[in-house]
């Protein structure tokens, strides 16, 4: 009976399930062993990121240079001065603009707010909303300027630690993230040769090709969605300012960084335009939708097609799921790296399945074999 018992798969089961309770029991009481090192890698975390999100995006340019006969450690040099140029023009013409154009738009909402109010007063009075008496929730919503204004500074004063915390972070990225940057251009080609020396040697060829695919995967991705947020944004901003949007700059360049965020993206980066133009002018809305559909048109069409293709072949629900769960689980960080993220798992998943499918092929193919020479050889 006990021999039975220990060659059930329930009691297989049932005592891997008891292990893995236990060991999750005793990490949970022994966290001052674990806290250090997710300190460790929580404070690295951010500077890799960037750095990383950085290298696959001026990797291809570093690659092109050298293909033009430049040493890379040259290249690198190059790359890295036309990035400072770039950030000096962020940090001279573009931060300078997006400044103006919030300050602007703060002292305007004083009729912003006005305008909507009067909006909606006209809508609470039409004969179909007379019976749910919208004018007394309007009044008890209370949406003043002043009540909005001391709302943002209690917020503000509540959230000032975090606030601190937050740019001493970001001062450490900014200043760690380009020597993470610089080595990784340098020696981001060594990386997949080194780890190849670790591997075993039957399965090493196959490793090394995932970690090729993986590389490229989000080499495709990442660069693309730098390309696309540059094409969404500038064509926005050229929109917004022919039909004649007031702050078309900073909506524009809003437009661009949500198109980070895929399906979803666009529509959050169209909210700001439309809420501030709808109350004043609703055919200009309505030109925005105009514009924002027709450079989305153009983006998935032409854009998307060509710098990201089709390497992600991820199903538009499936998307929708990722953004939900991700966006619960790590906020704004998780709905931007949430689709990547899968994209990664995604691909060692299916190389997995085939490499499985493809191993048992090999193996049917060598008992055919087999069997053929035996029976070959009994005819014999």
């Amino acid at each position: 009976m006990f021999e039975k018992l220990k060659q059930s798969k329930l009691m297989f089961w049932s005592v891997e399930l008891l292990v893995l309770a236990t060991l999750i029991l005793v990490s949970s009481k022994i966290n001052f062993i674990f806290e250090p090192i997710g300190t460790f890698f929580s404070t690295l975390f951010a500077p890799v990121l960037v750095a990383g999100f950085l290298y696959y995006v001026l990797n291809p340019l570093v690659n092109l240079l050298m293909k033009l006969k430049v040493k890379r450690i040259w290249a690198i040099v190059l790359v890295f001065l036309l990035l400072i140029a770039a950030i000096i023009l962020i940090l001279v013409s573009i931060i300078p603009s997006l400044a103006n154009q919030l300050a602007s738009l703060a002292a305007s909402m004083p009729e912003f707010i006005r305008n909507a109010e009067i909006w909606f007063y006209e809508m609470a009075s039409l004969p179909i909303f007379k019976d749910l008496d919208l004018t007394s929730y309007i009044e008890r919503l209370d949406i003043s300027y002043g009540n909005i204004i001391q709302q943002f500074l209690s917020g503000l004063s509540n959230s000032l630690g975090s606030i601190v915390s937050t740019v001493a972070s970001t001062t450490i990225v900014i200043f760690t993230s380009p020597f993470i940057l610089f080595y990784m251009l340098k020696d981001g080609k060594h990386v997949i040769p080194a780890l190849e020396r670790f591997m075993p040697k039957k399965r090493r060829a196959d490793l090394v090709e995932l970690l090729e695919k993986l590389d490229k995967t989000l080499s495709s991705y990442i660069s693309g969605q730098a390309i696309e947020c540059l094409f969404v944004g500038t064509f926005t901003i050229i929109g917004y300012s022919i039909i004649g949007v007031r702050y078309a700059f900073l909506f524009g360049v809003i437009a661009g960084l949500t198109n980070l965020i895929p399906y979803l993206g666009p529509y959050l980066g169209l909210a700001p335009a439309v809420l501030v133009t709808i109350f004043d002018d609703p055919f200009k809305a309505l030109l925005c939708c105009i514009v924002v559909l027709i450079v989305q048109q153009l983006d998935g069409n032409i854009i998307y097609p060509n710098v990201i293709g089709k390497t992600l072949k991820i199903h538009p629900l499936a998307i929708i799921l990722i953004l939900l769960v991700a966006g619960n689980i790590a906020g704004l960080l998780g709905i931007f790296l949430g689709v990547p993220f899968y994209a990664v798992c995604r691909t060692i998943v299916i190389y997995i399945i085939e490499t499985v499918r493809k191993s048992k092929k090999e193996e049917r193919e060598a008992l055919v074999l087999e069997d053929s020479i035996e029976l070959k050889n009994s005819n014999q």
